[in-house]
């Protein structure tokens, strides 16, 4: 495994990322998750990433009962809020009430009295964006957060909160979280230069799109048991993926990978950390061998014609309109 800074941060982490996101407390049975978690920290996996909502909080109590004994300083524990975790008014968004709620709460459920980063998972256009970013210094001043993120803001946005962060001598975000990957490539016209300028790291999710650049979806044929497309939640998010077109390409990837010895999986991990200012990409799994996997494409470096040839097989299914910034596949 190897580690990188997030953006210009002291904070390390490791370049494959565990995320718990529908697996724990949904897809898996929790001893599943257990051994998964198991198996991400014998690969040298010390990030771990989850949300208050995921798994309506499930997530986040799997990953603490997960991580209960070992040496705390050993992880990083990347969580998040925003998204409803109630029916209240006030059971959302990001005020300072439902932050600090949330932040205490998260405590709870992870075990542990301290979150490395905690994130914005989306922006709130209905909260004053000082108001926010306030009650997220508090929670640094007090010792409860390290480091402050975003999860899939828009460059405008990320630029809005670093300057009133500048102005005011707040705390400033040091990541953004978003969707990237070889099909979807939005934040490289906007995010990406503007989070390179200012030493924002980028910790990418959906680095093998939802398991479709797996190459286990086949064009024509019924999804396999068990995978995301047959999961009640999760075939929502990746119903869009799965038309024969794009499976077709995927297929045409495979001898790309066999020529680097790689998966179609790891390929499509190590392609996203050939960007510099990609710190780590989060993985999920449904069972250990999946984990293994996805962390062989740790330090993998890969060559410059390879890249051109995945472009070509791609070509008209990646999607790059800076306008979809924000997914329109919305999930938490």
């Amino acid at each position: 495994m190897e580690y990188r800074h997030l953006g210009r941060s002291g904070l390390k982490l490791s370049e494959i990322a565990y995320g718990n996101w529908i697996t724990h407390g949904s897809q898996v049975e929790e001893d599943a998750a257990l051994a998964c978690v198991a198996a991400a920290l014998d690969q040298g996996i010390t990030t771990f990433d989850t949300a208050d909502v995921y798994a309506r909080s499930r997530a986040e109590q799997v990953l603490g009962k997960a991580l209960d004994g070992v040496r705390r300083e050993s992880v990083e524990i990347c969580t998040k809020v925003y998204w409803p975790i109630g029916s209240g008014p006030n059971d959302r968004g990001l005020s300072r009430k439902h932050i600090m709620e949330s932040a205490h709460a998260s405590l709870r459920r992870l075990r542990t009295d301290y979150i490395d980063l905690y994130q914005a998972h989306r922006f709130d256009y209905h909260t004053p964006l000082e108001e926010t970013l306030r009650a997220f210094d508090d929670l640094v001043r007090q010792g409860k957060v390290l480091y402050v993120g975003v999860s899939e803001w828009r460059a405008e946005e990320i630029s809005a909160a670093l300057k009133i962060a500048g102005e005011l001598g707040l705390d400033r975000i040091v990541s953004n979280q978003p969707e990237y990957n070889m099909i979807w490539r939005v934040i490289e016209a906007e995010v990406v230069p503007l989070c390179e300028q200012e030493g924002v790291g980028l910790i990418v999710f959906s680095p093998i799109a939802q398991g479709v650049l797996t190459g286990k979806y086949l064009p024509g044929a019924t999804p396999p048991a068990g995978s995301r497309a047959t999961d009640k939640v999760g075939a929502g998010f990746i119903s869009d993926l799965l038309n024969d077109d794009l499976l077709r390409r995927v297929q045409q990837l495979r001898p790309l990978a066999d020529q680097a010895g790689l998966t179609l999986a790891q390929l499509a991990v190590a392609w996203i950390l050939q960007n510099p200012n990609v710190t780590a990409a989060i993985v999920g799994a449904t069972r250990p061998e999946q984990v293994a996997e996805n962390a062989g494409a740790a330090g993998v470096r890969l060559d410059p014609q390879l890249l051109t040839q995945i472009d070509e097989v791609l070509a008209d299914q990646v999607v790059t309109d800076p306008a979809n910034t924000a997914s329109p596949r919305e999930r938490p």
